[in-house]
């Protein structure tokens, strides 16, 4: 149980991708990016992560915490996210997605 200065996390993605299948999980990535995007410029900001986040319950979360969360998402270094970078980070949050990836990958080797 986590104490009031902890974060408590539970993986839902892998009972999403068991009810949704693997393309209407996509599209729910998808739909959670087009929450948080700059409708003007098509990607993730700053701006627009501190605007949209609390529709997604991140009201806690202060600049530093959304400057990382872009930093790590954002792999081409232009400080946003597209949404291939956003759908990349989410999975990447996913502690039991991740597993069941590389085992995934192991068994085609």
């Amino acid at each position: 149980m986590a104490t009031e200065s902890e974060v408590a996390f539970e993986d839902f993605f892998p009972s999403m991708v068991e009810k949704l299948g693997a393309e209407g999980f996509v599209n729910e990535l998808c739909n959670g990016f087009r929450l948080l995007m700059d409708s003007e410029k098509g990607v993730i900001t700053l701006a627009s992560l501190k605007k949209n986040s609390a529709v997604l319950g991140l009201r806690g979360m202060n600049d530093s915490d959304l400057i990382c969360m872009l930093k790590e998402g954002d792999l081409d270094g232009d400080g946003c996210l597209n949404q291939m970078e956003f759908c990349v980070l989410m999975f990447r949050s996913s502690p039991d997605l991740m597993k069941r990836s590389r085992m995934l990958f192991e068994v085609l080797l």
